[in-house]
């Protein structure tokens, strides 16, 4: 089962249950994926499409978490957890730091990289290795910098 169907899936068993915070993340991620439908004129996504945008809703939400925390708003830095960890039990689990780091030392050798000016090269060869993968880029991006200081 496509994890498209598995999101419309969840979505209907939401609704006959009524679980409030399940059923409006679901709902906000079928538009997500409709929006992209219509504006590639597919019948349905890829996983790794649908893996992108809940990837980008994720970011979304723990961005809104800091900012609702900073402003001492707590009831929706609530409301804003609960959707990311709706969204995250749909990522795959993520690439564990020891892998990363194997990887970044593989292609910092292959690619005889040896300062700052290298760590874009590093950083595309990294993420390249690992599409697909629930990796965070921010991770990637500081074991690369201290990699190459």
């Amino acid at each position: 089962m496509s994890l498209q169907l598995k999101i419309n899936t969840d979505l209907k068993e939401a609704m006959k249950a009524k679980q409030e915070p399940l059923l409006s993340t679901l709902r906000l991620l079928k538009a997500d994926i409709q929006y992209e439908l219509t504006k590639n004129g597919a019948q349905e996504l890829s996983d790794e499409q649908v893996i992108a945008l809940i990837k980008r809703g994720y970011v979304k939400r723990t961005d809104a978490i800091q900012m609702y925390e900073k402003a001492n708003r707590n009831d929706l830095a609530d409301k804003e957890k609960g959707e990311a960890e709706v969204l995250k039990s749909y990522l795959p689990p993520d690439v564990p730091e020891d892998q990363i780091i194997a990887a970044v030392e593989k292609f910092v050798i292959e690619l005889g990289a040896s300062g700052p000016k290298d760590i874009g090269k590093v950083m595309g060869k990294v993420m390249a290795e690992f599409k697909g993968a629930n990796i965070d880029g921010s991770k990637v991006s500081a074991i690369v910098k201290s990699k190459l200081s």
